[in-house]
């Protein structure tokens, strides 16, 4: 397996799912469910999250067998030990379902590669791993992913050997997924803060594979796209 191929360049794209949001959004605080004081703060909340605890948990799982059975068959559990507890909640006790759903933990194998999309929308577990990146909101992700993972994948500059099952996993509104993926080589002896640092979120989504030295996301072009949709009133 091999991150030697440059990603491919994304297209600019807004949802429909985006522009649903903006507009029930706007009818909600105009019906008073919540107000837009109440949506600032939240979005406030939300852009502190990162993907550090997902990375914390899966380098404590490459230290430790047994705290790794324990996140396979319990996540929610496991989230606990990186300061994460699904079951309360935010601190600002209000959220969207994203926020108090079940969480589970895919582990990668030699042989199977995990890789995770939202094919309805942006189901994502922004409680543990932040803010969703763009490409993983575009239909050009999502509708390709489903048919074609293996050239996706190699896209992102991910090479995967013939004999490697890759598995795509549907996060949705009730479970939401992260990718335990394989300790690399060459990191025997290392500590859980420097194994913590080349889990990158793309390797917890499962678009790269971590790798000694790189401890970023890799940065990809993005085309505008050819007929925008204008969102502006």
């Amino acid at each position: 397996m091999s991150d030697t191929h440059k990603a491919a360049p994304m297209v600019d794209e807004v949802s429909d799912f985006e522009i649903l949001e903006m507009a029930v959004r706007e009818l909600a605080i105009e019906k008073g469910l919540f107000s837009a004081e109440d949506h600032r703060r939240w979005i406030e909340y939300v852009h502190t999250l990162g993907p550090l605890p997902a990375a914390r948990l899966a380098a404590k799982a490459w230290l430790d067998p047994d705290f790794k059975k324990l996140a396979v068959a319990d996540g929610v559990k496991a989230s606990l030990a990186v300061g994460i507890d699904w079951i309360n909640g935010p601190p600002t006790k209000f959220g969207t379902p994203s926020d108090y759903c079940s969480f589970r933990v895919l582990e990668d194998t030699p042989k199977v590669k995990h890789v995770v999309v939202c094919t309805l929308c942006s189901c994502y577990p922004r409680t543990i791993l932040g803010q969703s990146p763009e490409w993983y909101r575009t239909p050009n992700y999502r509708r390709r992913l489903v048919r074609w993972p293996r050239q996706v994948l190699a896209e992102f500059g991910l090479q995967l050997a013939a004999d490697v099952e890759i598995r795509v996993v549907d996060s949705n509104q009730k479970t939401r997924y992260m990718v335990l993926p394989l300790r690399p080589i060459g990191t025997e002896g290392w500590s859980e803060q420097q194994l913590t640092e080349i889990v990158t979120r793309d390797c917890l989504i499962g678009v790269a594979m971590p790798q000694p030295g790189v401890t970023s996301n890799a940065k990809r072009p993005v085309h505008p796209a050819v007929h925008p949709i204008h969102t502006g009133h």
